[in-house]
Parts: C-alpha cells; sequence; structure tokens
C-alpha cells in the first residue's frame, strides 16, 4: 500500500483531524469527529456506575425501552436506554414514579452527539419522592376541604364567555373550541396561552387564571392540556396553582386530559373532564338537545292546555244544564208566592197585634179613669190644701182664719177657715150654711 503524505505548507494550518482537542486553537482547530471520538473515549473509561433516582418517563417500544432518571432533590435528568435482552432480567412492573437505583454505563453516539445511559440492571428502592410528595399534598388539601363536593361552584347552563387557559396553538385549544362551537354556534372565547409543562407551566397559567378570574364577562374558566406523561403534568399538582384555583371567583374546569395517576387539579377544580373534547360537552349544552327539549316542552304544554280547556269547557256544559242556570226565572216564581205568603201572614199578624193593643189600653184607660181624683172630683167633691200644698183630712189641719186652697172639677177657689163646726160625723152647723166662707 503507498502512503501518500501531503507536505505542509508553511504559515498554514494543519488539518482539523490531526489536532487533538486539547492542543486546539484558533488557528489550528480540531474536527467535530475528533472532538466526538475523543469524548466517547474519555467516558467509556468510567466504566459502569451504580445510580439513584425517580422514574419519569417509561416508554417501552420492541427493541429497547427508553426513559428518564430524575434525582430526588433536585431536577436534574438523564435519559436511560434499555435493551429487550436486558429488559427481561429487571421487575416487570417497572413505571413512572418508582424510585430505583440502575446500574448504567455511559455511551456517546458520535455521529449524532447524544449522550445516553445504557443500563444493564434495575430493582426498586421505594415510592417516588414525587409520588410520596403528592400524597402528602393530596391528604393535606382534603383535610382542608379543597376536595369537598360541597364547596365546588356550580357551572352556568350557558355561559356568556369561556376563559380557555392552554397552550398556544395546541390540540387541545383546538378540541375545545371546534366542540363547543359544534354544540353552540354563538359560543365566545377569551383564550389565555401559557406554557402547559416545564419550569415556567405554573407561573404563566396562575397569571392566566388570574386575568380570566378578574374579567366579569368571563363565566366560566377551563385549563386544558392534551395529556402527557406524569413528569410533564407535575405543574398541574403544584399547591400554588391548586389554592389559586380554589380560590378562584368562576368556577374551573380541569381537562388535562390524563385518566391514570390525573393530577390534583382534578380533584380540586370544580369539574373534571376526562379530555378537552370532554370539557366542551360539559360547559357548553348542545344546542340540538334543547331545540329537541324545547319542542318536547312547548308539546306538553299545548297538550296540558288543550285537555284543560276541554276540562273547564265541559265543567261550563254541565253548569249550564242546570235548572236554575238553564231556566234562571222559574226560581223566581217559586219564591214570589212564597213572598206573597209571607208578606199576609205578617200582615194579619201585625193586625191582630194591633187589635188587642187597642182594647188592652182602653181597658187601662178605664181602670185609670175609675181611679183618678178627677173622676171624685166630677161627683162634687173638692180638696182642700193649706198654703203649705197639704191636704186637709182633719177640721184640727184648718183652724180659724187659716187660708185655703179649694180645688173642685172645673178650677181651684181660694178660701178662709171659721173653724171646725160639728162634731166631725157629718151634721150640719149651728148656722146651718155647712161651708167656709170665701
Amino acid at each position: 500500500m503507498t502512503t501518500f503524505s501531503a507536505e505542509r505548507v508553511p504559515g498554514q494550518a494543519p488539518p482539523p483531524d490531526s489536532v487533538a482537542p486539547n492542543a486546539s486553537t484558533a488557528e489550528a482547530p480540531t474536527s467535530v469527529e475528533r472532538l466526538g471520538r475523543t469524548i466517547r473515549g474519555f467516558i467509556e473509561r468510567w466504566g459502569a456506575v451504580w445510580v439513584e433516582g425517580e422514574i419519569t418517563s417509561w416508554n417501552v417500544r420492541a427493541g429497547a425501552t427508553f426513559g428518564r432518571l430524575k434525582d430526588l432533590e433536585t431536577d436534574a435528568q438523564i435519559s436511560l436506554r434499555i435493551w429487550s435482552s436486558v429488559r427481561g432480567r429487571m421487575p416487570a412492573d417497572l413505571k413512572v414514579g418508582d424510585h430505583v437505583v440502575a446500574n448504567v454505563k455511559t455511551d456517546y453516539w458520535v455521529k449524532g452527539g447524544d449522550l445516553a445511559f445504557q443500563v444493564s440492571s434495575m430493582r426498586h428502592v421505594g415510592l417516588g419522592d414525587q409520588l410520596e410528595r403528592l400524597e402528602r399534598l393530596r391528604a393535606q388539601l382534603k383535610s382542608e376541604g379543597l376536595f369537598d363536593p360541597a364547596r365546588k361552584k356550580q357551572l352556568p347552563f350557558l355561559p356568556g364567555t369561556i376563559g380557555l387557559v392552554t397552550g398556544e396553538r395546541s390540540d387541545a385549544e383546538r378540541d375545545v373550541r371546534r366542540n363547543a362551537e359544534l354544540r353552540w354556534p354563538e359560543v365566545a372565547f377569551r383564550t389565555e396561552y401559557a406554557a402547559v409543562q416545564g419550569d415556567r407551566s405554573v407561573a404563566e397559567v396562575l397569571a392566566a387564571l388570574e386575568r380570566l378570574d378578574a374579567d366579569d364577562a368571563v363565566d366560566v374558566i377551563v385549563i386544558a392540556r392534551g395529556g402527557g406523561d406524569p413528569q410533564t403534568l407535575l405543574g398541574f399538582s403544584d399547591e400554588r396553582l391548586l389554592r389559586a384555583v380554589a380560590a378562584a371567583r368562576k368556577p374551573v374546569v380541569s381537562a388535562i386530559g390524563h385518566e391514570n395517576d390525573h393530577p390534583l387539579l382534578d380533584d380540586v377544580a370544580d369539574m373534571r373532564a376526562s379530555t378537552p373534547t370532554d370539557a366542551a360537552k360539559r360547559v357548553v349544552p348542545d344546542v340540538g338537545e334543547q331545540r329537541a327539549l324545547i319542542a318536547e316542552l312547548r308539546s306538553r304544554a299545548r297538550l296540558r292546555l288543550t285537555q284543560r280547556v276541554a276540562s273547564d269547557l265541559t265543567q261550563l256544559e254541565q253548569l249550564r244544564s242546570r235548572p236554575a242556570l238553564r231556566e234562571p226565572e222559574r226560581i223566581i216564581r217559586e219564591r214570589a208566592q212564597d213572598v206573597f205568603l209571607q208578606v199576609s201572614r205578617g200582615r194579619d199578624a201585625v193586625g191582630r197585634s194591633l187589635q188587642l193593643a187597642e182594647a188592652r189600653t182602653g181597658e187601662l184607660r178605664a181602670s185609670l179613669r175609675a181611679l183618678s181624683p178627677a173622676s171624685t172630683l166630677a161627683r162634687g167633691y173638692a180638696i182642700a190644701q193649706t198654703d203649705d200644698g197639704a191636704i186637709v183630712r182633719k177640721a184640727d189641719q184648718a183652724p180659724t182664719g187659716a187660708r185655703l186652697v179649694v180645688t173642685i172639677e172645673h178650677g181651684v177657689i181660694a178660701a178662709v177657715s171659721h173653724g171646725a163646726v160639728g162634731d166631725g160625723t157629718g151634721a150640719e152647723p149651728a148656722d146651718g150654711t155647712g161651708r167656709a166662707d170665701p
């Protein structure tokens, strides 16, 4: 084999592949491939190490399983690759959230510049730190009553404006809007875009929620995301977000779209929807169903009104057929004879009472006349009275010179007494006059 070597021109930089990375300069850089081979050679000298962490991603494929392992104290993560030949020697129930230790060997792919860790062994240590923290938070919020159905607000029947918190140009936004508009074409939205995963998600979702809750035009708020693995959904179990949702004035619907290991937002929200599409169905009524319901109610009301009118007409006809209403003057004729008889009886009774009263009055008048002093005076008797009005019954009551008043049948005369005459037996006086001088 013949080897050709190029003669180096003075002042010209050497070929990049011939320069070691630690000897490179701006005038003599190394090549990308040699840098990659150098990194791979350096990493291969590490050998295998045991590492502890929490599984945050677990994707099983035909030839290998790909996952991610997170540090228990920080957010540092590494990518894992497990070949199918090795996977069979590991626990079959490995899943996201498990706390594990793994024996890994670093592998650097020069062509792609990717760093990965091949796993040769893995076993459980215990419940992952994230799951432990979420369980503690779940228990705390439940004890405070944030999961209590009694505190959850009722969704309006037909919201005027729906507030939507979701990722920009996301499938979740499209699903919510499309299905809501299909159910009620006139529905209105106010959309606030926010990161729905990553470090910025909690702060941005909180800010969007605050803006929508302060808008008086918004009647209900939907927080939507199209599912994801538990690691990407951790933001929706953040305590700050959960307490903000519980304190919101408007009802909040959680539409994260993850059935297994659902985030705590589903428990705190006023309503949980399994998917963004389900959220649209729960928030907005179906216009077709409502029209059918209105038509049914109208039909029932029309039938009820027809039955009521028919019943009232029947009752009215029955009333009209009664004798009292069919021939009302008959009652007057029948009652007129009774009235005449009663009036006649009344007149007879009054006449008899007057006759009896007149007879009784005559009797009393005759008795009174017989007992009256005037009757006695009419027979020639007189009544003598002294000046003081005393009636003179004895002679000694009118001594000589006493002035008297004598009442006769027709009038009153004055007289002077000349004293007693006779012996009081009725004999005539000596002078034969038998009366006092006037």
